[in-house]
């Protein structure tokens, strides 16, 4: 079992913020540490074979200081919306990628990964999608076409793709989604293989949160992947959001649940991660909330399938969880001003960096 951390290693870790002053960054740890430099939390996972990546959004990218963190201090990106279906089919068999494109070309001039996130999902769908009904035969060929458009336009782009966000409700019943509604649990297994036609190379996920421990929602995922493998279909990776909260506790049964998806001959990955508090934000609380992040992170660190870990954002800047949790926020490992906090340091122990 993955043991915890003490908590003298925070003040140790921010010990060492202070003298460091300021972290500069290059395209490797040794690189770096040839000309004096701190390495980056990229170059550090990357020493255990892991990715260390954000999340990011179009209209953050005019903030040249925020887009400057985002390409020095990370190896992969997300695009948090704009590959999403809203922003890519606003219109029936209209495809406009230009969103999504945008980030990729920022990614590839800072040779950093690409996430593609999501193709199907039932939050943010365009209204010609959702204000009328449909038959079966219909809305599939109209979810092949969406996700084989789509895949085909980040062939070769993109390393890994969402393909169904979010198919679960907590007690593990399926989520009553337009899809599931008409086409029934199949459209999961079709459209990973629609996908994996569209682009034989691209490894495809099921994504989702509140599966980080063990549980009704997990097991579902868990049972619905092992019918997957059994029957040939191409699913390759489970993402586990993690979007947690210190009032709720920390799911310590996360390194398990990743044992048992890596059982399965599947990647894992932490994909959307912030860990939210309730405001206003004390020294007691940001200390709680960068021992999870140094727990996750050693959670993912003692799974070998445990491919890599995404913030979703890095920035409280940007964060989303203030408007939809009122009362909420303070999540990510940087500040507004983009100054770190203590679970920036909290990462770099647990990635092994001072």
């Amino acid at each position: 079992m993955r043991k915890t951390a003490p908590r003298l290693r925070l003040a140790g870790a921010l010990a060492a913020a202070l003298m460091l002053g300021g972290i500069a960054t290059g395209p490797t740890a040794q690189a770096d540490e040839r000309h004096g430099k701190e390495p980056t939390l990229a170059d550090l996972a990357q020493r255990h074979g892991r990715y260390f990546g954000s999340a990011t959004d179009n209209p953050e990218l005019v903030d040249e200081p925020y887009k400057a963190l985002l390409g020095s201090e990370f190896d992969q990106i997300t695009p948090g919306n704009g590959m999403k279906w809203y922003a890519t089919e606003s219109q029936q068999g209209v495809f406009d990628f230009s969103q999504g494109d945008e980030i990729v070309n920022l990614a590839r001039a800072n040779r950093q990964k690409v996430r593609g996130h999501t193709l199907v999902w039932h939050s943010q769908l365009p209204g010609w999608l959702t204000e009328r009904e449909w038959t079966a035969r219909e809305l599939r060929a109209v979810l092949k076409k969406h996700v084989q458009a789509e895949v085909r336009h980040y062939r070769g782009k993109v390393f890994a793709w969402d393909v169904v966000n979010e198919a679960f409700n907590e007690d593990g019943t399926y989520r009553e989604s337009v899809f599931y509604k008409t086409l029934g649990p199949g459209y999961i297994a079709d459209a990973l293989r629609w996908a994996h036609q569209a682009d034989p190379r691209v490894k495809l996920y099921l994504n989702d949160y509140n599966i980080e421990a063990i549980g009704p929602k997990s097991d579902a995922y868990y049972k619905l992947a092992k019918e997957l493998k059994a029957k040939g279909v191409p699913l390759h990776g489970i993402g586990l959001q993690a979007h947690l909260a210190l009032q709720y506790g920390y799911p310590t049964t996360l390194e398990d649940n990743l044992r048992r998806f890596s059982r399965l001959g599947l990647d894992t990955s932490l994909t959307e991660v912030d860990i939210r508090m309730q405001l206003p934000a004390t020294e007691e609380k940001l200390a709680q909330q960068a021992e999870w992040y140094r727990d996750l992170t050693e959670a993912c660190l003692e799974v070998r399938r445990c491919v890599g870990i995404t913030l979703w954002d890095y920035t409280d800047k940007y964060s989303w969880i203030p408007a939809f949790f009122p009362g909420e926020g303070a999540a990510l490992p940087w500040d507004e001003q983009l100054a770190p906090k203590p679970a920036y340091f909290a990462l770099r122990e647990a990635l092994g960096g001072r």
